[in-house]
């Protein structure tokens, strides 16, 4: 699973996702938790389109009412059946959220967690696959939202996140466009887990448990931190 990330500065992002057009604005953060808005990549009218969406899909069906259960993650096992991402997936509402790292959570044996940040050594800015959706509330406002969608570990991340060993769906440079603008098919291989030689992890402060705390030190490895 993923449930807290980083966001690069705007203009890394910006020139990494070859953008035609853009609508939003963020800085870097270093503790994104769900439900803040966060940036998106999406295509249309042919191009790529940057905006901010809720992190946390509210179906379409849930006329904007944020739903009781947790869709912060999409299972890609599941994308064509689960209620929630069935109709999305179906639609071809495909997104990439931008990201300079993330963090996983590991279980020791006496049930203490350590959260580790892990990043990729060939992508300083990198693309989660995701789903996007519009939900319309009984007022006529609308509710843009996203979902990141994970996939079973690599041996790196399985290790870290040993409980549920899920990890996001992290995206190759040249099968962005496959996830975007594919079809069902071609979208569906670009879902792979991301090769852990090309992942690098180490364990932090647990200062990123709390979403009030926001800083480049969130990512300094643990000894440093402490």
């Amino acid at each position: 699973m993923c449930g807290r990330y980083v966001t690069p500065e705007q203009a890394a992002a910006e020139r990494e996702f070859s953008l035609r057009r853009s609508s939003w604005h963020f800085q870097a953060r270093y503790n994104v938790a769900p439900s803040l808005e966060v940036p998106i990549v999406r295509l249309s009218e042919g191009g790529r389109e940057g905006l901010m969406m809720r992190w946390g899909l509210v179906p379409f069906f849930a006329h904007g009412e944020t739903p009781r259960y947790s869709t912060i993650n999409a299972r890609a096992e599941t994308l064509a059946t689960a209620a929630s991402y069935r109709a999305p997936w179906r639609r071809g509402q495909r997104c990439l959220l931008p990201a300079a790292g993330f963090y996983e959570w590991h279980v020791a044996e006496d049930g203490g967690k350590t959260p580790w940040f892990i990043q990729a050594t060939d992508q300083t800015v990198f693309g989660f696959a995701g789903l996007w959706d519009r939900s319309v509330r009984t007022d006529g406002s609308e509710v843009l939202s996203c979902t990141i969608v994970t996939l079973p570990a690599n041996p790196l991340l399985a290790r870290i996140h040993n409980i549920k060993q899920r990890m996001p769906a992290i995206l190759e440079r040249d099968e962005r466009d496959a996830w975007l603008g594919g079809d069902a098919a071609l979208a569906q291989r670009a879902l792979r887990p991301y090769p852990e030689e090309r992942l690098r992890a180490w364990p932090v402060s647990r200062q990123v448990n709390s979403p009030r705390n926001d800083g480049a030190e969130l990512i300094a490895p643990l000894d440093a931190a402490e």
